[in-house]
């Protein structure tokens, strides 16, 4: 029996969706978290206690429990263990992809550098340190233009300044958001970029030796304009030209080589525009949130499935995205407040199409909308014949859903 070391971060919402896929593909999982998982009663003797932040110290616990216990495969199931799942691989011999090009995939200037590098479209870019007078640096961007963390995540700190009017308020907004996600007091540098006018896709993929095998693009119907990125609906399959999806896997494929990724799962962000097709940004892990429930494929395998099976190095079954469209709506949180209840629930799950709804943050926590915030309500599912049908519907469902808060 295969058994996969799963690298589980204290806030994810993909633990059930691994568990239940390595279940139907009878794999062992062992689990590597930064705290006593709540599944600790059923994985006794098969869990470890990881530091994601300690990337050598955790490798060397993982080759030593992997003396007694053989691993076929480390993953990865969110951003915050790319890093030591590349480390601890290559350490015990696996398939991974090279540790340097994982770096670099979650170091948004060494990005932006090896894209750039690559000859790809990508924003005109400038880091700023944490001292640097923000009227100064405002002389040296062009306007509108983004600031953004170099390493969050999910639109956490994102944040577009029109002109130089805006660019202090704004980078000292987005400056307080790195601060307070930092654990060791050091005080980062933030990105400063080009705005890039256009309509976004996203894409999904596995890299198999080196080759990208494309499992869907997503379009994103709402524009993402600022002065926030708060990302809502994505529907595949595309209605893009199957010409422009082409380039946009070829877009993607020619990013992963110029980080240096070569295997496992990818989620790339692209904008289109007259110019071309911007590499914004490419994540060595697949896509966030509960969102990959939107993908089947072949005989209704799941994208946990894929990753799990090119991991642990079992068959790969014909795998091509399952008939009809599909869309999530990634539930935005508009107001600071505590939830008190969400209603309308009921009568968001009659609108013909809705797959499914799922609420993620209980009664009683308190919300924090974007830029701040670096989580979602929830999330709404939706299939229908076509990625017109899945659009309306989301919008239709979510249109009846009422959020009430405390304060």
């Amino acid at each position: 029996m295969a058994r996969v070391l799963l690298l589980i971060p204290s806030r994810t919402y993909r633990t059930h969706d691994f568990m239940e896929a390595a279940a139907r593909l009878d794999v062992e999982v062992v689990v590597g978290s930064e705290h006593r998982s709540a599944l600790a009663a059923l994985m006794e003797g098969r869990q470890i206690r990881l530091d994601f932040h300690d990337v050598e110290g955790s490798t060397r616990r993982i080759v030593a429990f992997a003396q007694d216990h053989p691993l076929s495969a480390v993953v990865a199931v969110d951003d915050a263990g790319t890093v030591l799942a590349a480390s601890a691989a290559e350490a015990l011999g696996l398939a991974h992809n090279p540790v340097d090009a994982v770096e670099a995939a979650r170091d948004k200037a060494c990005m932006r550098q090896r894209f750039q590098a690559a000859g790809l479209l990508t924003p005109r870019f400038r880091s700023v340190d944490f001292d640097e007078d923000p009227i100064a640096v405002a002389t040296t961007v062009r306007f509108p233009c983004v600031v953004k963390p170099l390493d969050l995540s999910g639109s956490q700190g994102v944040v577009k300044a029109d002109d130089a009017d805006d660019f202090p308020d704004v980078l000292a907004r987005v400056r307080s958001i790195v601060a307070a996600c930092q654990r060791d007091g050091v005080r980062p540098a933030v990105l400063v970029e080009d705005f890039i006018v256009g309509e976004e896709v996203a894409v999904e993929a596995l890299l198999r030796s080196s080759e990208v095998d494309l499992l869907a693009i997503f379009d994103k119907p709402d524009l993402l304009n600022g002065p926030f990125f708060e990302e809502t609906i994505y529907v595949t399959p595309s209605r893009l030209p199957s010409e422009r999806q082409a380039d946009i896997r070829d877009t993607t494929a020619r990013a992963a080589r110029a980080l240096g990724l070569t295997d496992g799962p990818i989620h790339a962000e692209l904008r289109l525009n007259d110019h071309g097709i911007w590499m914004l940004e490419l994540a060595a892990r697949s896509i966030g949130g509960l969102c990959s429930r939107t993908l089947r494929f072949g005989p209704g395998i799941s994208l946990e499935e894929l990753i799990l099976r090119h991991a642990a190095g079992l068959p790969m079954p014909a795998h091509d995205r399952e008939g009809g469209a599909a869309g999530v709506m990634m539930l935005p949180i508009p107001t600071h407040g505590r939830l008190k209840v969400v209603e309308g629930q009921p009568e968001a799950k009659q609108v013909a199409g809705i797959d499914g709804l799922v609420i993620t943050i209980p009664p009683g926590e308190q919300l924090v909308p974007l830029p701040e915030g670096d989580r979602y309500l929830g999330f709404m599912f939706a299939r229908a014949d076509s990625p017109a049908a899945v659009e309306l519907a989301l919008r239709q469902a979510h249109a009846k859903l009422r959020i009430l808060t405390d304060g």
